[in-house]
């Protein structure tokens, strides 16, 4: 009879959940990714706990033995959570689930813990081990899940299309964790993944967007990625994505296909950020290109206007998706952006036009630079470089005009009061007008970025400007 196994669990908090199990003569595992995340020498951060018996009165006696208050109980799902200083423990009994077509909400019967093991996800999160004393850290192992976490495979315990006919959300989870281990999905769950994909319209957005998050979150995002697209989950989920594939670019700065490039920027942009929010930027940069693609023979493929198209197509998405809309503002400028560094190199660095990109960006300018580092993606290595070095001469001119003009936290010299207070005018466009004229100005190099110059300036060209018809809409935002 082969020996049992064991992890070498070290953790205080779970040792005194034991010793409570014991006193109430309760057997209790921990599960899930606590287990797995040990035996891949990773940071753990969940923490399952699974009793036979009411998961509800043993977290009971645990928060009780604990001195702790602030015990969470969901008694309608036969569940309780204990937030400690650093983390939490989730308990529930051991439990089997069924679930209706129509529905993620299960049906729950009391079970043992072979049948608990069997409701997970995969098998790399279908192991337990013991907290009692008699057999401490024990590894109970139904599913052979440690040979799967050295294969680096994703399973499921049962067949994958009753996996996700229960719970839908778990295909998300399987691309999820994919791009988070770097573990390949085994073929007969792809498939299934593929056939039950329409299944994810009965999941809530919320919950669908936050698994797609930590995707993008992940080492390597373009794992998960890939996995959406290749098992048509992307076209449901995210169908801009979807359809940048297949889409040509016939010129020197990039592959072919519109969607390999774009995985290939995100994973470059999370080599060396962990900024989300960039790495939705590098996902959306190119979002616009399949609706603004025009063939011309002299030039093959050209999609202009594409990064005003994706800056006003983020908007629809941020709402379809929940993401947060506070992040909405930044999305839309860098994507409106992502052309203009190269465009400089191409027209030359003047100290204007430098002026003039990190007036409109602020401290976004090193998101933004980062980002068109990223954006190179060409095999031709004497072209990354030669492109790599116009960047370098962008970012030199960027220092000198900082320290010259101190643009990147720009402030107008002249205020709206004082502009009404000159012009003799109450609130109204003409004051949007004349500070557009100021600003102008000053980004032109025309005058210095200070209080007189900017008010000598507005007292030779307001009877001029204020003759003329307000425009409708300012041309820069209030800053």
């Amino acid at each position: 009879m082969a020996a049992k196994k064991h992890i070498d669990i070290q953790d205080e908090v779970l040792k005194r959940v034991g010793i409570v199990a014991d006193r109430e003569n309760i057997a209790a595992y921990v599960v899930g990714g606590y287990v797995r995340d040990i035996l891949l020498g990773r940071e753990v951060k969940d923490t399952d706990i699974v009793v036979i018996g009411s998961g509800v009165e043993f977290a009971k006696k645990v928060a009780k033995d604990f001195g702790r208050t602030n015990l969470i109980l969901f008694e309608n799902f036969g569940t309780a959570m204990l937030p400690l200083d650093d983390r939490k423990l989730e308990f529930v009994g051991a439990r089997k689930e069924s679930y209706r077509k129509d529905s993620r909400k299960p049906h729950v019967e009391v079970g043992t813990l072979d049948e608990d093991l069997s409701r997970r996800d995969f098998t790399v999160n279908a192991m337990a081990a013991s907290l009692n004393k008699k057999n401490f850290g024990e590894i109970i192992d139904p599913y052979d899940c440690e040979n799967d976490l050295q294969e680096k495979v994703l399973r499921t315990p049962l067949d994958p299309e009753v996996t996700f006919e229960d719970d839908p959300l778990r295909i998300m989870r399987a691309m999820r964790f994919a791009s988070q281990l770097e573990f390949a999905i085994e073929p007969s769950v792809m498939k299934a993944a593929g056939k039950m994909a329409e299944r994810l319209t009965i999941v809530s957005q919320e919950r669908i967007s936050d698994e797609f998050l930590k995707i993008m979150s992940s080492p390597k995002p373009s794992i998960g990625l890939q996995l959406m697209y290749d098992s048509d989950v992307m076209q449901i989920i995210f169908p801009e994505v979807a359809q940048m594939a297949g889409v040509d670019q016939l010129n020197d700065y990039h592959h072919k296909d519109v969607f390999k490039h774009t995985l290939q920027v995100v994973d470059k942009v999370a080599a060396v950020s962990d900024n989300l929010w960039l790495r939705m930027v590098a996902l959306l940069h190119d979002i616009g290109k399949p609706k603004t693609k025009a063939f011309k023979p002299e030039i093959g493929w050209t999609f202009h206007g594409h990064e005003d198209l994706g800056a006003r197509m983020a908007k629809r998405i941020f709402r379809r998706m929940r993401f947060p809309m506070e992040h909405l503002p930044y999305i839309e400028k860098l994507i409106r952006l992502h052309l203009r560094p190269q465009a400089l190199v191409d027209d030359g660095v003047t100290d204007s036009a430098i002026r003039r990109l990190m007036f409109e960006t602020g401290n976004d300018i090193d998101d933004l630079m980062l980002l068109c580092r990223a954006d190179i993606t060409s095999k031709n290595q004497k072209l990354v470089e030669k492109v790599k070095r116009n960047y370098d001469l962008v970012i030199e001119k960027m220092v000198e005009v900082e320290e010259k003009d101190r643009i990147r936290n720009w402030q107008p010299p002249l205020r709206g009061e004082e502009i009404m207070s000159v012009c003799g005018l109450t609130e109204c466009p003409m004051v949007g007008v004349l500070k557009d004229k100021i600003t102008d100005a000053i980004l032109d190099g025309a005058i210095p970025n200070e209080h007189d110059a900017a008010l000598q300036h507005l007292l030779s060209i307001k009877d001029e400007v204020m003759s003329q018809p307000p425009i409708k809409k300012r041309r820069y935002p209030e800053k």
